[in-house]
């Protein structure tokens, strides 16, 4: 082997050698980064720096994208742009270049995203069915300077599947005449008059566009101004129908988020149920209806295109009272995981379910408690190592109990179930840290359970290392929560003050890390 020959294969070795370092390296780092303090472990967060609302939620051959309001250069929140994750299973995501940036027009604040298989746009080249995403553009000069028309309607296209993007050069395709909150466009292909159906918010109600192209917008109508609850502004809205669960019957569900005003304080997310004719929303509703009463899902949205018409939600996992303020260091914010909508009937009343999808089960490996039965009027007290990675489930007819979760530092997050009151009441006021803001800890969060059927429930906890999610009988009562445990809750205490009925903890396992 000449020595030309031989200086080649020691240059190879080298630079493959130094190809695995820098390999390796990348997956230390990787590795660690999602080992931070309070880090999500089966939520997805973004790797570094800020992170609100879920954005452009489509499916498209075969993949789930994830766009995400964000601000690469600190942890609070900033100059939007859109962020991006794409997934094959709804669970494990994959971290992606940022999608939008700002530009002359704005800030790049929430939106959509749709599949225009029709190319009714026009953008498609070579056949390829373009993703067209509509969003908000935010002049942080026209709102500086007074001006109410600041927010208008963006459009950009994608021909490879979401990797690149190009702006419309006809933008905005939606001016302003003069509402200073008109923002978070959601569009839909309305199949029955085959048109695009716009929803978006203006203030304190919702306004419905047309088109024929997703560039030329016609208004059709508005909606809410003297319904719903009106706490704050209206933020990210959904139009889409539903089936009802055992039926034939089909409605129309509005989603709306409104900061503040949610029942629990601070951003909370409403719906209505009703008819849409392609131009009208319309509701009997008469009182406000909650989609989560914990107070950290928020400006939640569904994904468009997905097989089965399956509507699958993905909520913000914070409250604007403290966003800004929870103790994380690298990373602010996560999403809650996916959840798979439903529509239910209960005395005669119309409500909306809300489920971790089928997919979540994946992630669930060792069963660390099995079958524990807690007689009535007993306490049982169960270590598990790996609380603060679990799945728990239980089921009973018991009316009065306590599930008490806790740490060797006697913090304590308590869910409190009380059948004289019908009412779930969690408490994270000693949880652990809560002194970062006034209003985390300062009072118990209460949700009705007046929409339950009589007879067993089955509950499901999610714990992750800095949250709770609780779901009663697959997800008619809901409730989204952030703790901050100063040491894992290792602790689980039922405390069973019913006097007749047992409690019944079918397991306890633990959830695989995504990352």
């Amino acid at each position: 082997m000449n020595k030309l020959v031989i200086g080649c294969v020691i240059m190879a070795v080298f630079v493959a050698c130094k190809e695995k370092k820098v390999e390796v390296s990348k997956q230390q780092v990787e590795k660690s980064r999602y080992k931070e303090e309070y880090r999500p472990q089966f939520h997805f967060s973004p790797q570094e720096k800020w992170m609100n609302d879920p954005n452009g939620l489509v499916y498209n051959k075969g993949v789930y994208h994830l766009f995400y309001q964000y601000y690469p250069e600190d942890i609070v929140w900033g100059p939007m742009h859109w962020g991006r994750a794409v997934s094959k299973d709804l669970v494990h995501w994959e971290h992606k270049s940022i999608a939008l940036f700002p530009d002359e027009h704005g800030l790049i604040f929430s939106g959509s995203a749709v599949v225009d298989k029709k190319n009714t746009s026009g953008f498609a080249e070579n056949g390829e069915a373009p993703l067209v995403a509509i969003f908000t553009y935010h002049s942080m000069e026209g709102e500086t300077t007074g001006r109410k028309d600041f927010q208008t309607q963006g459009i950009a296209y994608s021909l490879d599947n979401g990797d690149t993007w190009t702006k419309y050069a006809g933008n905005p395709v939606i001016p302003n005449e003069g509402i200073k909150d008109f923002r978070d466009p959601k569009v839909f292909w309305h199949e029955p008059s085959e048109n695009w159906i716009l929803t978006l918010v203006a203030g304190d109600h919702a306004k419905f566009y047309t088109s024929k192209n997703l560039k030329d917008w016609t208004h059709l109508s508005d909606f809410g101004k003297s319904q719903g609850a009106h706490g704050g502004v209206w933020e990210c809205p959904d139009l889409f129908p539903l089936q009802l669960e055992g039926s034939d019957e089909e409605k129309w569900v509005l989603i709306i988020s409104v900061n503040p005003g949610a029942p629990n304080g601070g951003s909370g997310t409403q719906y209505f149920v009703g008819n849409f004719d392609g131009k009208t929303f319309t509701s009997d509703q008469k009182e406000p209806k909650w989609l989560d009463y914990g107070t950290d899902n928020y400006a939640g949205v569904t994904y468009n295109n997905v097989p089965g018409n399956e509507r699958i939600f993905i909520g913000w996992m914070s409250n604007w009272d403290y966003a800004k303020v929870t103790p994380t260091t690298t990373w602010r914010s996560a999403m809650t995981v996916p959840r798979q909508l439903s529509l239910h009937k209960v005395e005669d009343d119309y409500y909306l379910a809300n489920y971790p999808v089928d997919e979540m089960d994946t992630l669930t490996s060792s069963t660390l408690i099995d079958q524990v039965e807690v007689a009535a009027g007993a306490t049982d007290t169960l270590q598990v190592e790996g609380l603060n990675q679990s799945e728990i489930q239980l089921k009973t007819t018991a009316k009065n109990f306590q599930l008490l979760f806790k740490n060797e530092l006697d913090e304590v997050l308590v869910l409190d179930i009380d059948s004289k009151n019908q009412t779930l009441t969690v408490d994270r006021t000693l949880s652990g840290k809560v002194d970062f803001q006034e209003d985390f800890g300062a009072r118990k969060h209460v949700a009705p359970l007046k929409n339950l059927k009589e007879g067993s429930h089955q509950f499901k906890i999610l714990m992750d290392w800095s949250s709770m999610e609780l779901f009663i009988d697959q997800g008619l009562v809901s409730m989204t929560e952030q703790v901050f445990p100063s040491s894992p809750y290792t602790t689980l205490v039922i405390d069973n003050k019913d006097g007749k009925e047992p409690i019944i903890v079918q397991s306890i396992k633990n959830i695989k890390s995504i990352w």
